[in-house]
């Protein structure tokens, strides 16, 4: 792959990943658009990793707080011993949904849903939903219920908002503006529907990335001008993502998702009309 067309895609995935309107999407339409054979190949799940890098890098507070207090667990044999403990089991929990659904549907929804109109209809869809999911979420909130903080976080909570991440499989459909929604239905605030969402990507961004990367190392580092190349586009996705993360934290804090609501709606009827003009 070109050092160039790494560079963009680093970008597009870093600018993508966190940020609620499908990485994927965005990854496999750019690579439609630069003429890869293969967009949906290894890369797109592999670049993954530089955003998950951006991740424990943002908080990496968190991170090792819930690694202490997964261990302290394990020592006092009892799950929940401590909040953090406690938090990273919820994490764990959650995860096992989207681990499932991407263990034995994963032939199935590249062969169904890895293709531009499905990616269209799929963007409308969850634009919707998300629509949805903010507007339930006004009309529960008011000055003495302002939503529910992390700390009130329960198992329930973590497998419905795991079911919604499985949902994100789907190119289109956007990780974080599945769990998101899946957490403002659940009554928890936006602020921490969100840390609870980049928290949850943490396990199964790992696990696919390395998998991908195992399991594909033979193509992807071919040559030393492709490893170069996925080096600097997991740099830069890494760098982006950091960035995104931190925007999308504060912007959340203040404002709704509507507005990626809209450009999600706009991107799908966007692409629709370019397959209708033939030009996609």
């Amino acid at each position: 792959m070109p050092i160039w067309d790494a560079i963009l895609l680093g970008l597009v995935q870093g600018l993508t990943e966190f940020l609620p309107i499908s990485s994927t999407a965005h990854l496999v339409l750019v690579r439609r658009w630069l003429g890869h054979e293969n967009p949906d190949d290894a890369f797109a799940v592999v670049i993954q990793l530089g955003t998950l890098a951006a991740v424990f890098a943002y908080f990496r507070v968190d991170v090792v707080r819930l690694i202490r207090g997964f261990v302290g667990d394990l020592r006092a044999r009892r799950i929940g011993a401590t909040p953090d403990g406690r938090t990273a089991w919820l994490i764990g929990v959650g995860s096992i949904p989207a681990g499932l659904a991407g263990l034995f549907l994963k032939t199935w929804l590249r062969e169904t849903f890895y293709n531009p109109t499905a990616i269209a209809w799929v963007a409308i869809g969850f634009a919707l939903l998300m629509a949805a999911a903010e507007m339930w979420a006004h009309a529960r909130r008011n000055v003495a219920n302002p939503g529910r903080g992390e700390a009130d976080i329960g198992w329930f909570d973590a497998v419905w908002v795991g079911a919604w991440q499985a949902l994100a499989l789907m190119p289109g459909a956007s990780r974080s503006g599945c769990t998101i929604s899946g957490g403002l239905f659940a009554g928890l605030s936006r602020p921490a529907a969100a840390r609870f969402s980049f928290l949850l990507s943490m396990p199964i961004m790992l696990a696919a990335g390395l998998k991908e990367t195992w399991s594909e190392r033979k193509t992807l580092l071919a040559s030393s001008d492709d490893a170069v190349s996925l080096a600097v586009g997991l740099a830069v996705a890494a760098v982006v993502g950091y960035a995104s993360i931190a925007w999308l934290l504060h912007f959340l804090k203040r404002y709704s998702m509507g507005v990626f609501v809209m450009y999600r709606i706009g991107l799908g009827v966007g692409i629709l009309a370019m397959i209708a003009a033939g030009k996609l």
